[in-house]
């Protein structure tokens, strides 16, 4: 079976034990949705400390003193903090806007832009959410490396920025200071992506729980899934895939899971790609690779026992797929989550 996992993300260095919460800033401007402009305060806004302490700041700025900022919808927004917010920003993220001007239409900052992304600190990690990915571009922050956006903007975005490396089938990539995402619920994967690269999965997950979004689709999967709501009158894959993952710590076959279904593995396999956007084997490691995130997080087992569990027979093995996914040896990910886990959420 293919269990290559996409290379669309990149693990960064420990957190650093900094008690200040991270500073997350979000970039208004004008023509801005409203709904992907709430996305960092609902997934960052959240998460605690063991203390009870806010991991995050979250602020919202425009490129203007304090005011209103129009959105694409029959109503603006009163916006309390301007520019000056980003010389403060740990992460800066540009939700989508559709009213660019001449960024849109000759891939160019305005003078207020430009005048506002000189104010960032070099080492700020930026992200952008559907067509933000446009400013990245036209500040210069993306040349020759890989960026995303919604696959309908995909074609233009290329034509104007052909230094960029632009994949338009995946839903975010992190390329370490840099992060793009497709559009809309994209930006929530991102933002989880994000807080689970700062604080583990257990963190991310509980989020993700409270905010009753699934808690982890990978970066590589596919935008555009042909069957996302299977057809009543047509055999689904959710009977194998449950049956998969009550046995992640079996050796499971393709042929096993076609099964499930009585279906060919031909037939399967097309069909599983359909609704999920990967293939049954990327499928299969990227669960593989939560569960042991989970394990190395959440209890005391043996790097041996939690190979097993999770399915990846030796610790070599899941040592090469955890570094693949994640950028890091499960002794270190063990180390530096497992003290970082927040309590419980809720309430």
């Amino acid at each position: 079976m293919d269990s290559a996992a996409p290379a669309t993300t990149r693990e960064p260095a420990a957190p650093s034990g900094d008690p200040r919460p991270h500073r997350v800033v979000v970039l208004a401007l004008d023509g801005l949705l409203p709904f992907e402009l709430g996305i960092p305060h609902r997934i960052f806004g959240r998460p605690r400390d063991t203390a009870g302490r806010p991991l995050y700041e979250v602020v919202t700025c425009s490129v203007r003193p304090p005011g209103p900022v129009q959105t694409d919808a029959d109503f603006s927004l009163y916006v309390e903090h301007g520019p000056e917010a980003l010389a403060q920003a740990d992460t800066v993220i540009v939700p989508a806007s559709y009213e660019l001007g001449p960024v849109w239409e000759q891939g160019v900052l305005t003078d207020e832009l430009k005048a506002a992304f000189a104010l960032i600190r070099p080492g700020t990690r930026l992200a952008s959410i559907c067509t933000g990915v446009y400013v990245l571009a036209a500040a210069g922050r993306l040349d020759g490396r890989p960026a995303t956006t919604h696959w309908a903007d995909a074609e233009r975005f290329q034509r104007m920025f052909p230094r960029v490396a632009l994949d338009p089938d995946v839903l975010f990539i992190d390329d370490g200071d840099v992060l793009t995402s497709a559009g809309v619920a994209a930006g929530i994967d991102l933002c989880l992506h994000m807080l689970r690269r700062d604080h583990g999965t257990a963190v991310a997950n509980e989020v993700a729980r409270y905010t009753v979004v699934p808690p982890h689709r990978d970066g590589g999967q596919a935008q555009y899934i042909a069957r996302p709501v299977p057809d009543p009158q047509q055999a689904t894959t959710t009977a194998a895939r449950a049956w998969a993952l009550g046995r992640l710590h079996e050796p499971i076959q393709l042929r096993d899971m076609a099964a499930q279904e009585s279906m060919s593995v031909r037939t399967f396999t097309r069909r599983f790609r359909e609704e999920t956007g990967v293939s049954p084997g990327q499928w299969l490691t990227q669960q593989r690779v939560e569960r042991a995130r989970h394990l190395l997080e959440s209890t005391d087992l043996s790097i041996d026992q939690i190979a097993r569990d999770a399915g990846f027979g030796t610790a070599q093995s899941m040592r090469q797929h955890l570094q693949a996914a994640v950028g890091v040896t499960p002794t270190a990910y063990r180390r530096t989550f497992r003290t970082t886990t927040a309590k419980s959420l809720a309430g």
